[in-house]
């Protein structure tokens, strides 16, 4: 990973959070509890970035169709959280493997 790609990358995590600021308080109080929990356990592969960008998208399109943000993830937000990961390498699933598949 060269300068340039560190560059890019920050300039394209600014403007994820600019949309995610951008977003009604509601939104995002529940945006980043969701996204504290993915950084704990979420998928391996979270670092490319789609899946807290569709996160926001799905968000945006809550907002301007006028929904309230537990009528897109209902009551229980991990719930949802956990359906969007499953199926997917979990952090934990890699600890679990390194302490030999206990």
């Amino acid at each position: 990973m060269g300068i340039h790609d560190i560059v890019e990358g920050k300039k394209q995590w600014r403007a994820h959070v600019a949309r995610v600021n951008a977003l009604p308080p509601d939104y995002r109080i529940v945006y980043k509890e969701m996204q504290k929990y993915l950084f704990k356990v979420g998928p391996v592969d979270l670092e490319d970035g789609n899946l807290l960008s569709s996160i926001v998208d799905f968000f945006e399109e809550g907002v301007a169709e006028g929904k309230g943000v537990l009528d897109l993830t209902g009551p229980d937000i991990a719930a949802f959280t956990d359906n969007l990961i499953e199926g997917s390498q979990t952090n934990a699933d890699v600890y679990r493997e390194s302490l030999g598949g206990q």
